[in-house]
């Protein structure tokens, strides 16, 4: 399993953040049983730079909470089989990972929506960790049902790993 975290922002949290993210990656894995050793790689931003990511691939001028961007195509969400047939476009040559793609998180948002919403700062990281994990699984919220599936997968990961809205950082 390798997940590459880059801290393109420097930000002290009151808990260990490459931990954290390293704990929601495996399990979101396990949750979705991904059969596959599976490379991850997230970077940590401010909102200035996610706004530009945001402007230039969404077409959205203004900072977001994460970004997730895909590398494999799945049919039906955490079905494997479009990474089965075409393995030489899916999986590292080397460390034969499954390539799942990259997600930015910004810190700044982070802050600001664990305040807004009256959790833990650690809940709201964990949170957007899965969330995009479950992107990086084929998975899509843009109808109402896709939201609620969303929703009920990313708080059952949360509760494995005992993060819930009132715990402390």
């Amino acid at each position: 399993m390798t997940i590459q975290i880059e801290h393109e922002k420097e930000a002290e949290f009151a808990f260990d953040t490459d931990a954290l993210i390293r704990d929601v990656v495996i399990a979101a894995l396990d949750y979705e049983e991904c059969p596959y050793e599976a490379e991850v790689n997230v970077v940590l931003t401010g909102d200035e730079e996610i706004q530009e990511i945001n402007s230039s691939m969404r077409g959205i001028d203004r900072p977001t909470d994460v970004l997730s961007f895909p590398m494999v195509e799945y049919p039906e969400p955490s079905d494997y089989s479009y990474a089965e047939e075409y393995a030489s476009d899916c999986f590292h040559p080397e460390s034969g990972e499954l390539l799942l793609g990259d997600m930015m998180i910004s810190v700044d948002k982070v802050r600001e929506q664990a305040a807004a919403y009256g959790h833990s700062e650690k809940r709201e990281l964990a949170f957007l960790v899965a969330h995009s994990m479950l992107h990086l699984l084929g998975y899509d919220h843009m109808e109402d049902d896709e939201r609620l599936i969303m929703e009920k997968k990313q708080n059952e990961i949360l509760e494995k790993l005992g993060i819930t809205r009132d715990i402390t950082d």
